[in-house]
């Protein structure tokens, strides 16, 4: 495996691009536990108890906004990984697989920033729009080389 990774750059520039969506992912969750604390708006009652009584097991719109933008990661970042690697064993050329990783990884960003810093429309629907981009172009490419080869 070392050996592939270190021939081909298509591999290791997916690799980067999704380890740093994932650490994305696990800093939008931080940020989410620390507005649940901030706005003292507990899930599950045994939390609230802990930190000031049951009155605090309750929704926040600042909680379920950081819960949407997780939500969103999840719905869009999830298929970006198998996608993008599928994509990795079809040989593409290293520029227009940088262009697709790079293209999301941004995309995604921006994404999160808009949503969590509430943002004036429609930038977070261009992000979201932009970074599907490259998923419909890697999905496309995956049916066509499967298509080919049956």
């Amino acid at each position: 495996m070392a050996v592939m990774v270190a021939a081909d750059p298509v591999l290791p520039a997916f690799m980067l691009c999704s380890t740093l969506l994932v650490i994305k992912m696990y800093v939008v969750a931080v940020i989410t536990g620390q507005v649940r604390l901030r706005k003292k708006a507990f899930a599950n009652p045994e939390d609230a108890l802990r930190h000031g009584g049951p009155q605090f097991c309750r929704s926040d719109p600042d909680v379920e906004r950081c819960l949407r933008a997780h939500r969103n990661d999840m719905e869009t970042i999830y298929p970006f990984l198998f996608l993008g690697l599928v994509y990795c064993f079809l040989g593409p050329s290293p520029l227009a697989a940088w262009l697709h990783f790079l293209g999301f990884f941004m995309g995604r960003v921006v994404h999160t920033i808009a949503y969590l810093g509430k943002l004036r429309a429609p930038i977070r629907s261009v992000a979201y729009t932009l970074a599907q981009l490259p998923c419909v172009s890697m999905a496309l490419q995956i049916l066509w080389e499967a298509a080919r080869r049956l």
